[in-house]
């Protein structure tokens, strides 16, 4: 079997999937179908344009050439990009590009009495493929881009318009022949795209239907990943969510959060996740060697929308006989564009209370700094992707220095999540990053595992290379 590497980017990507290679975020279903798409598309610009530009430039049709050697560096560009993880970036490009590009082709296609017009039925696949890839986009990119490539391919099949100059049009038998090849490609590629749409709505409803059956006969988790100090001991656990299917097994995260948050099932999930964290620490202030642990929660956008929110989550929390000082609140960034007044009304009601609040994700989003000097949070969360290429990067280690000082300046505490090297960690304990989270001490473990690992944890390698680095210090 050849090497990897060497194969073309198509089978490069299958030979990853079918091998678990590809990253997490471009595992779930929908990211997949995205993928596959656009490398579809540019594996289509870059044979059909290089066949019609090979043509023009051995008749010396400069500007048709031309033309297709753009898209042929459109198609290029998109295949690069896929590989980059670039995939909304690109699909924006090659939306626009191709918006464009075909116009100007459609332009110089100007159809005679024995030759019909072609090019313009390309628009019907990008218009398909751009209304699957934007169905979670803006107004913009999700509906008036689909139509405006709608309405281009019903202008041009509809009208003469176009410029009529022998040097820039084809021999009208290579014309005859094109056009049953464009009428051919296009619409075998709009077929492709929508099979992919249509998998992708089903699969969606089938999603949507399992969820709803799954959070009423319970098969939702909750699994816990250890928080650990420089000091090596465990002061708390973020609760993660996943989903025992009885079928498909346990499906990640990615997956289901985002159809939760479409279908509106992410508030009664994040519901029944504060109730099962409370109740967990309840449980723990029964063991001494647990009572000690925390419990940090995600909370949705749509959830801290919810006007009765404080009040919900004061009541679960009094019901279960939880001390609110063990629950920590985490927020995305992303979540304090919106409404900022609100938020910090709310937030400062559960502070009052006694639950604290972590900002996740810090570093990733736009949002204000000065929103840390009016928002109540008690912690900051260095994103994994700045952890990830810590020891590489320059900027990541400057964002992180950065982080460490304004954390000591407004008195907050900081952890870096998705800590998984020694040299990661070292390079953070001697900046002065006293808290961690990562596949290092442990990957998020079910109730029982976790319980089990609490003993032993100071037994582990990565306790005694902790041990290990402070002594260095």
């Amino acid at each position: 079997m050849p090497h990897l590497n060497s194969l073309p980017m198509p089978l490069r990507f299958l030979f990853k999937l079918l091998r678990h290679e590809l990253p997490p975020y471009a595992q779930e279903p929908h990211n997949l179908r995205v993928r596959m798409l656009l490398a579809i598309g540019g594996w289509s610009l870059i044979m059909l344009c290089g066949m019609w530009g090979a043509y023009y430039l051995c008749h010396g049709k400069w500007v048709l050439m031309a033309s297709h050697a753009i898209l042929i560096a459109l198609g290029i560009y998109t295949l690069i990009l896929i590989n980059a993880g670039r995939e909304r970036l690109v699909a924006i490009s090659m939306a626009h590009g191709l918006l464009v590009m075909l116009c100007v082709i459609c332009w110089l296609d100007v159809p005679t009495q024995d030759v019909p017009r072609s090019v313009h039925m390309y628009f019907l696949p990008v218009a398909a493929g751009a209304s699957l890839i934007f169905r979670k986009e803006n107004l913009y990119l999700r509906l008036v881009l689909p139509f405006t490539l709608l309405a281009c391919c019903l202008i041009f099949a509809s009208s003469h318009i176009g410029i009529v100059k022998p040097e820039l049009i084809a021999d009208q038998e290579i014309r005859l022949l094109g056009a049953w090849i464009n009428n051919l490609a296009a619409l075998a590629i709009l077929g492709v795209a929508l099979i992919v749409m249509q998998t992708d709505i089903s699969t969606r409803h089938s999603l949507y239907a399992d969820m709803r059956a799954a959070l009423a006969q319970g098969q939702f988790r909750l699994h816990y990943q250890p928080q650990v100090d420089a000091v090596g001991n465990i002061f708390g656990a973020e609760a993660l969510l996943r989903w025992q299917h009885p079928v498909r097994g346990m499906i990640p995260p990615g997956v289901f959060i985002a159809a939760a948050e479409e279908t509106g099932l992410i508030q009664p999930i994040g519901t029944w996740v504060l109730k099962e964290a409370c109740a967990q620490l309840v449980k723990w202030s029964k063991d001494p060697n647990m009572a000690h642990l925390s419990i940090s929660v995600n909370v949705s956008a749509s959830q801290l929308r919810q006007p009765d929110f404080v009040q919900e989550v004061i009541e679960i929390v009094m019901r279960s006989g939880a001390t609110p000082a063990q629950l920590k609140l985490e927020l995305t960034e992303s979540m304090l564009a919106k409404d900022v007044d609100t938020t910090i009304q709310k937030m400062k009601a559960l502070r009052a209370f006694g639950i604290s609040w972590s900002l996740d994700d810090f570093g990733t989003g736009y949002s204000s700094l000065n929103y840390l000097k009016h928002l109540p949070f008690e912690q900051l969360k260095i994103d994994q992707s700045f952890v990830r290429d810590l020891l590489t990067n320059e900027s990541d280690k400057a964002i992180v220095e950065t982080l460490v000082v304004l954390s000591k300046n407004l008195n907050m505490m900081l952890i870096a999540e998705g800590v998984e090297t020694t040299e990661q960690l070292n390079y953070l304990l001697n900046k002065g990053c006293m808290k961690y989270q990562g596949y290092l001490f442990s990957r998020p473990l079910s109730i029982e595992a976790f319980e089990a690992f609490m003993p032993v944890f100071h037994e582990s390698k990565a306790y005694m290379q902790l041990k290990a680095q402070l002594t260095l210090i």
